[in-house]
Order: C-alpha cells, then sequence, then structure tokens
C-alpha cells in the first residue's frame, strides 16, 4: 500500500485521491468493505526548551485500485495554547494543593508544645460532649493571661470534667486545674528531655508534609501521562513538563524544610 502525506498546510484544502496510492486487493479477500475505512496517523513532536512548540497532524489519503472505495484519515492540529493550558491547569492545581499541604503541617506544628503558653497547643484536643467527639475551641473559650499559663472558659459549665479529662489524655505534657468555673493550664518549662521528644515530633510531622507533596506531583505526573496516552503529549513532551513539575516540588519541599527549621529553634529557647 503506498501512502502519500500532505503537509499541514494543506489540511484545511480538501482532501483529494492520489491515483498512486492504491492497495493491491486479492478477489474476494475481503480486505476493503463497502463502508469507507479510516486510518488514523499522527506525528507528534514539540520542543518547549527552543520555544517551537506544535503537533502536526499528516493526512493521509489513499484509494483502492477499482477507484470506488476512498479512505481518508485528517487528525485536528493541537495549538500551542491548548498544550500551555492543559500545563497550566495541572500545574495551578498542584500548587493549590501543596500550599494546603503546608498549611495543614503548619497547623499540626502549632499543637506541638514549646516553652510558652499558646492556644494553638489545644487545637487537636477532642472532648466527648454528649456523645460526640468535638473539638475543644468549639465549646470553650481559651486565653492566655501570661506567658506560662491558659485560661479555659467553657460554654457550658457542665462539660468541665470532660475537658479536664481530655486534656489530661492528649499527654501534652500539661496538668489541667478544675476550679469549677474555668479550668487553668500552666505550661511549665520544657525539660531537656521533653525538648527532643518535641523535636522527634516535629521531625515527624515534617516527613508527613513532604509525603503529601511527593504524592500531589505523583498525581500530577499522572496526568500528564493520561495526556501521552491520548497521543496529546509526545514522550519528550512529557519529559519537559515532568521537569518543569519536580522543580515546582523542589520549591514546596524547601518550604517544609524552613518551617521545621523554625519550630526546632522555637523548641530550642528556654
Amino acid at each position: 500500500m503506498a501512502l502519500h502525506a500532505v503537509s499541514p498546510a494543506a489540511a484545511a484544502s480538501p482532501p483529494c485521491t492520489l491515483s498512486s496510492a492504491r492497495i493491491p486487493q486479492r478477489p474476494g479477500c475481503g480486505c476493503l468493505s463497502n463502508r469507507s475505512s479510516l486510518l488514523s496517523f499522527s506525528t507528534n513532536f514539540m520542543n518547549l526548551h527552543s520555544g517551537a512548540v506544535g503537533f502536526f497532524s499528516v493526512p493521509l489519503v489513499f484509494q483502492h485500485s477499482d477507484k470506488r472505495r476512498v479512505a481518508l484519515a485528517v487528525l485536528r492540529h493541537a495549538t500551542i495554547e491548548e498544550i500551555e493550558a492543559e500545563k497550566t491547569i495541572i500545574e495551578d492545581q498542584a500548587k493549590e494543593k501543596m500550599e494546603k499541604a503546608l498549611e495543614t503541617m503548619q497547623t499540626n506544628f502549632n499543637t506541638v508544645r514549646t516553652g510558652r503558653a499558646n492556644p494553638a497547643m489545644l487545637d487537636r484536643i477532642e472532648v466527648e460532649y454528649y456523645g460526640t467527639p468535638v473539638n475543644l475551641k468549639s465549646i470553650a473559650q481559651i486565653n492566655t493571661p501570661d506567658a506560662s499559663s491558659l485560661l479555659i472558659q467553657p460554654f457550658d459549665k457542665s462539660c468541665l470534667k470532660l475537658i479536664e479529662k481530655a486534656i489530661v489524655a492528649a499527654n501534652i505534657g500539661v496538668t489541667p486545674s478544675n476550679d469549677g468555673e474555668v479550668i487553668r493550664v500552666t505550661v511549665p518549662p520544657l525539660t531537656s528531655d521533653r525538648r527532643k521528644e518535641m523535636a522527634k515530633t516535629v521531625a515527624k510531622l515534617s516527613e508527613e508534609g513532604k509525603v503529601a507533596i511527593r504524592n500531589i506531583r505523583r498525581d500530577a505526573i499522572k496526568a500528564y501521562d493520561k495526556l501521552e496516552k491520548e497521543k496529546k503529549l509526545s514522550e519528550d513532551n512529557k519529559k519537559d513538563l515532568s521537569a518543569d513539575l519536580q522543580k515546582i516540588t523542589d520549591e514546596y519541599m524547601k518550604k517544609v524544610e524552613s518551617i521545621q527549621k523554625a519550630k526546632e529553634q522555637e523548641l530550642s529557647k528556654v
């Protein structure tokens, strides 16, 4: 079978059959049915670094020797704008998710006790309120009267004992004092052993943040894999886009390390 390739500029013109493109057929072989057959052929290439980016479809026309059966294949051009749009969507979604991962990690860091009283250290404490676990901050007001203590005022005084029990169970290194009206929490200075223990907790939370960011990168790569399977990206295209995504990932990994370092410095202060 002889195939004739038409230039991209000719794609907009009505295709014509070529007498030189004939398909030999043995009588009765059934190679071609009475319906027209469609042959899809696409040559894709793109070079992001040089700025010459494009997907080119090569229209192919061939005709059977009896001039009665014609098959035509023309694939639509994919523009650089379409590729950039896909890239922007995928990268923006990845950045948004990575930002949320950083926020979650920072919130978790705030719950790690340092030498100073901070209401955030109670953020993860849940209280069994009428049989339902609820966040402490949703049922009480928490103030910091001084640098070494917290004052917890529940909206419903009947849950004072429940709050006290939840704080003790949280094992954050403080002992609550219930006077029947409010709960006072004195934050003692960190001992050397406690600092080491908190530093390990910070390292663990930091690693969880890095894992979350790696998983976001993995999902974005899967999106590029899908585009490649759909013939919207060549293998080289995917490698280039993946490299750009890795740069974004590296930036967020540095942010994680920066937040971790700041928390470790806070723990080291006496």
